[in-house]
């Protein structure tokens, strides 16, 4: 399978470490796609002209994605400061947010950009990626994307974005069970054909509309979670366009999820700065 990550992307500074670490949520499934074992990944969105986006360009030519697309602009690239807890969970402190080259200018894509689009299987992109605006015009291709938590999205935001995708992903912890399945049928309601909702340490939930499955974590030791959820969403995907089959999905993303959480950042490449 082919996939194309669209929109976030960032560094991750951990403080205590003095490194930066490539991030965003678009950014690392397309490249965990690829280790999982996509034919050909790309990446399309927009960096600055800093340390930072040079470190992203070079840790993605040295990951095989295609970055022929991406948009180069002036400025600082988007950063956020990050910590580990005593769990090995990361929590984000501050971001560079106001000024950040990717809340300056937004993808406006271009017949040259759908074409180039139009030789992959799967895009996937995420509430963080600013391209609500370009989902119609995207939707002639599967679409997979990440909502992230709870208080990122409302009722008005699903029902702008998921008459256009195919595959919903939600991190659902602290949420209920109850607040869980309304959020399955209520997506299901405008034609999501697979809807995924992760809990953290508990079995993620994974519903077709028919049938729903639980698939419990592996157990793997735990050095950092930054960027779990991304794996996970990539071994899913990956998994499901070369298999058809949930229950394979499902078990190769918590394997790809595992494997993150072994290493600092969402995928490595650890630069001090």
């Amino acid at each position: 399978m082919k996939l194309v990550g669209i929109g976030d992307n960032v560094v991750d500074f951990y403080e205590d470490q003095s490194t930066i670490y490539p991030g965003g949520n678009a950014l690392n499934v397309a490249v965990v796609s690829k280790r999982n074992g996509a034919e050909k990944n790309g990446y399309i969105g927009i960096i600055g002209d800093d340390l930072e986006a040079e470190h992203i360009l070079n840790t993605l030519r040295q990951e095989e994605i295609d970055v022929t697309r991406i948009r180069k602009m002036y400025g600082p690239n988007g950063k956020a400061y990050v910590a580990l807890d005593e769990n090995g969970d990361r929590v984000f402190k501050k971001t560079n947010r106001e000024t950040r080259v990717q809340s300056i200018a937004t993808l406006q894509f271009t017949d040259a950009d759908l074409n180039y689009i139009n030789e992959f299987d799967v895009i996937h992109t995420s509430i963080n990626s600013n391209i609500e605006h370009e989902l119609q015009r995207l939707s002639y291709k599967p679409i997979s994307y990440d909502f992230s938590i709870k208080s990122k999205y409302s009722k008005e935001y699903l029902a702008k974005v998921c008459p256009f995708i195919q595959f919903a992903f939600f991190s659902g912890s602290g949420m209920n069970a109850g607040e869980i399945e309304e959020l399955i049928q209520y997506v299901h309601t405008f034609g999501v054909k697979i809807v995924v909702v992760t809990r953290g340490g508990e079995p993620a939930i994974c519903s077709d509309g028919q049938k729903q499955y639980l698939q419990p974590p592996n157990e793997t030791e735990i050095v950092d979670t930054m960027g779990a959820g991304d794996s996970f969403i990539a071994g899913f995907i990956t998994s499901y366009f070369d298999t058809l089959d949930i229950p394979t999905a499902l078990r190769n993303a918590v394997f790809s999820a595992g494997k993150t959480c072994k290493t600092y950042g969402a995928f490595g490449y650890g630069k001090k700065v």
